[in-house]
């Protein structure tokens, strides 16, 4: 066993025996990206092409024959379709800016100028007087946090597309105002968590630009609460103290899952039982001795 590994050794996947499809499960994934020594080449069926997703539309473009082959050599009559030869690949349509130009309709009375003159009303945006759309800040939003692509490289490839030069300030500041909106939905997924009676708890460190120390990272943390095949709720802060859990956490009176970080004693309610990570506990028994 590789030292400091998490693999399971061949004495721990006997306690499996009780369910074999189980051990089996593990074996595989456990062996997948570790080094195989084969002693006989083992045949195996190739799998086939991989089938394109049956929720992409499909775009149909239908090929002509060349103008001699639709005649018939041998009688020289033109010869009729009777069907397709059909393959499928899958493809992209890039990226296409352009500008949208909203006309708003005005109306007036010839009869009762006094009234004035009347406009449709402009639908609500994410950011109000923005130069950018809606689906441009989105799309800033999905490309930063979905694609891990940075606001300075967004804002180079808008001025490569475009010819607009827009600033990572201004990125940013569409990025803080989508996590504005995006308040109250995590408010309510915390209280989700909170009303049930399993979580699993974490903190992962993450490095930040802060105005007050300009020029260095400040090391914050993501703390991570969550439940299998629930949902996940990440909470930011720029320490690893107490108040974090603490505050999140309120009074929960389930079962918290955590290592052995002792942020996380003395939190949630009186009822709240406190459960270690096995993973961690068995990392005590494998420290080689010194």
């Amino acid at each position: 066993m590789e030292r400091g590994g998490e693999k399971l050794s061949q004495a721990q996947m006997q306690l499996f025996e009780l369910a074999p499809v189980v051990s089996e499960m593990i074996e595989q994934a456990e062996t997948q990206h570790a080094p195989v020594h084969r002693t006989t080449k083992r045949s195996t069926k190739h799998p086939g092409r991989q089938g394109l997703p049956a929720n992409l539309p499909r775009v149909e473009r239908i090929l002509s024959c060349t103008p001699d082959q639709p005649l018939c050599r041998p009688c020289g009559k033109e010869m009729v379709v009777i069907g397709y030869e059909e393959s499928s690949q899958l493809d992209v349509e890039p990226a296409k800016y352009f500008v949208l130009v909203t006309k708003r309709e005005k109306r007036a009375c010839r009869s009762c100028e006094e009234l004035g003159v009347v406009s449709a009303p402009l639908p609500p945006r994410i950011i109000e007087k923005c130069l950018a759309s809606d689906r441009i800040v989105i799309d800033t939003v999905i490309s930063k946090y979905c694609n891990h692509t940075p606001l300075h490289r967004q804002s180079m490839i808008l001025e490569r597309d475009t010819g607009l030069e827009i600033s990572r300030a201004t990125l940013d500041g569409w990025v803080l105002k989508v996590g504005e909106l995006l308040i109250p939905i995590v408010a309510a997924m915390r209280r989700e968590l909170i009303s049930g009676s399993y979580i699993q708890a974490d903190e992962t460190p993450v490095d930040v630009q802060t105005r007050e120390d300009c020029g260095h990272n400040h090391q914050a943390y993501l703390w991570q609460y969550s439940r299998p095949g629930g949902t996940v709720v990440f909470d930011f802060r720029l320490g690893r103290g107490r108040d974090g859990p603490k505050r999140f956490l309120g009074q929960f009176e389930g079962i918290l899952q955590t290592d052995g970080y002792s942020a996380y004693d003395q939190i949630g309610g009186p009822r709240m039982v406190h459960a270690a990570c096995w993973a961690h506990a068995r990392r005590q028994f494998l420290k080689p001795c010194s």
